[in-house]
């Protein structure tokens, strides 16, 4: 009952993605061919937001749930991982047509064989998480 809120803000994001047709493969493929600015306005809206609510949140010193101030740590130097790291998750986003969060309410839409694509998608997380003491950071 404690996570309730979680879960209806959850659904109502996924019922606003689809109806803004953000899990669409025909946009995310539009977007990928550079023939339509949909998807790119809906990300740049995002990231406008966030930055919006970011910065209201240090003005204001606002507070998490647990009580602790909203804080966004700063990142590492490195350009070469971004680049890398950015890349794989294009193509894996340009191949299966769907970023992480879609995923799932795609399977909730109907798509089933976005359980393929989700088990995929935790097996290579799992597989990083072994590899990644090994791996060049």
């Amino acid at each position: 009952m404690k996570y309730l809120k979680f879960l209806l803000v959850g659904i109502f994001f996924g019922i606003v993605l689809v109806k803004s047709e953000a899990v669409s493969w025909f946009r995310i493929y539009e977007m990928f061919r550079f023939q339509s600015f949909h998807m790119y306005g809906i990300i740049g809206t995002a990231i406008a937001t966030g930055l919006l609510f970011l910065q209201i949140s240090k003005r204001k010193h606002l507070k998490n749930i647990i009580g602790e101030q909203i804080d966004a740590p700063k990142k590492e130097e490195g350009f070469i991982r971004f680049i890398v790291g950015g890349s794989i998750f294009g193509l894996g986003w340009a191949l299966i047509g769907a970023c992480p969060g879609p995923m799932y309410i795609l399977l909730g839409t109907g798509i089933y064989s976005m359980i393929i694509v989700i088990i995929a998608a935790l097996l290579g997380t799992f597989i990083y998480g072994i590899l990644k003491s090994k791996l060049p950071h």
